[in-house]
Formats: C-alpha cells, structure tokens, sequence
C-alpha cells in the first residue's frame, strides 16, 4: 500500500534527525486549544477535547524517539481566572483522560509525575492524578510530567521558603536551590516549545528554560502532530548551544 503523502513527510523529516542528539527533556507550552475551535466556530471546550488527541500522538512519538522527559504545561496557576465553565470542564477533561488513556501509558513503559500545587486541585482531578501517577510509577522508558496548577514564580517562591523554614545553614548554590523546585529530579529541559504564535514563556518553568532552545511556532496545538515534533527537533539540533562561550571554545 502507497503511504500518505503526511507518512512519507514524517519519514524524511524523521531521517534528518541525529539519533545520537535527541533532546533527554522537551517541554511544550500547549497553546492554542481555544483559538483552534473557535476558527472552527466551535466552543473552547471542543479545543481541549481535540487537544487531548495531540498530547497522546506527542507522547508516543517521543517515547520512540527516545526522549526521556516530556513536561507538558497543562494548567497553570492563572488558569484559574479563565469562566468558570471552562475550568470545570478542564478539570473534568483531566480526570477523564488520566483514566481512559491508562492502558496507552502502560503499554508504552510511561510514568506519569505532576509537578505544582496539585493539592489545591478538585478532590476528583487530584484523586484521579494519584491513582495515575501510582499505577505507572514502575514504568521507565520515558517520564510524563504533567504540570497542573503550576507557575515559575509560584515553584521558585516556594522552594524559598522551604529553604527557610529549613533553616539551612551556609551558602546555597544552584544545586541546592534546585534540590529544592518541584523538577528537583528531572534535568533542565534542552528544547521547550510553544504553539499557537506566542512568544513568551508565561510562567512556566522559569528557572530550569535558563538556557533551552525555545521553539515558538504559529501552529495551535490540536493541529500540532509528529511532523511538527520533527521540525522543532531537526531545528534545535541545527543550534549551536554555547551556554555562555563562544563558537571556537566548543570545537577544542
């Protein structure tokens, strides 16, 4: 059978990448749910179902690309504010999708972790959370991170004053102040991307973007699929990452 003129596209773009400089951790502001539907003349709600459908063909594709973290922005602290509707009806995405898409993290060896303040998140969507991330948590091809009622400021703020009330003595260095963020035992993401043409990082992961490649594309996330994956890899491997030093520095 002759392969979709989309397959035969994914297969190229796919043999462009260097195997050998696949990102260990890719985070994915998932932008675009709300302003995809609309263009569609239906509601935002219809976005986030559709949306669902994107992060389950992303987190597959990564785990066969071998990438090792997939963080994915999936409700942050200012969420909140959104009408009252749309955050009941997220919240019952949430639950809904944890529990339907079990067997797909199983069969793939994923764990599911959250990262944020997911106990002030409603009984039913932090219960369903726990039952996830307990049920996956011997998995270990690829670790899942799904950062709910979460923000920068909010993760560096609290690891302040846990240091705090810690009372720790002597000089608190990087590695320390990590030890202390909720992505404590995940590496800094090298490649962070964001759909739906914005072109900022809202709050998410503020200290551990310190140096990723950030990757912002025009298109809204229940459009973005394995192909555009592809691209934001095959770019972020064409990237010189100098972490502060200069091109002949890196070729010694």
């Amino acid at each position: 059978m002759q392969k979709s003129l989309r397959d035969q596209k994914n297969m190229s773009l796919k043999k462009l990448l260097d195997k050998d400089k696949i990102p260990k951790h890719i985070a994915i502001i998932m932008d675009g749910n709300g302003r995809w539907a609309k263009s569609k003349g239906m509601p935002r709600v219809f976005g986030h179902k559709e949306g669902v459908k994107t992060v389950k063909e992303i987190t597959e594709v990564t785990a066969k690309l071998g990438v090792k973290y997939l963080t994915l922005y999936a409700f942050s602290t200012e969420n909140w504010k959104r009408p009252a509707y749309e955050v009941n009806a997220l919240m019952s995405l949430l639950v809904n999708t944890i529990d339907k898409e079990m067997e797909t993290l199983m069969k793939n060896n994923i764990k599911l972790e959250a990262i944020g303040n997911i106990e002030e998140l409603p009984s039913k969507s932090y219960k369903s959370l726990l039952k996830g991330i307990e049920k996956t948590k011997d998995n270990d091809r690829m670790t899942l991170v799904l950062a709910l009622n979460y923000s920068g400021r909010w993760d560096v703020l609290n690891a302040a004053k846990s240091i705090m009330k810690d009372n720790f003595q002597g000089d608190i260095d990087e590695k320390i102040f990590k030890s202390y963020l909720s992505t404590a035992a995940y590496p800094d993401p090298e490649l962070l991307i964001r759909t739906s043409g914005e072109i900022r990082l809202s709050n998410f992961l503020l200290w551990e973007s310190a140096y990723s490649e950030l990757y912002f594309t025009e298109i809204n996330w229940p459009s973005f699929k394995e192909e555009s994956l592809y691209e934001a890899i095959y770019e972020y491997q064409n990237r010189e990452r100098r972490f502060g030093k200069i091109s002949e520095q890196l070729k010694k």
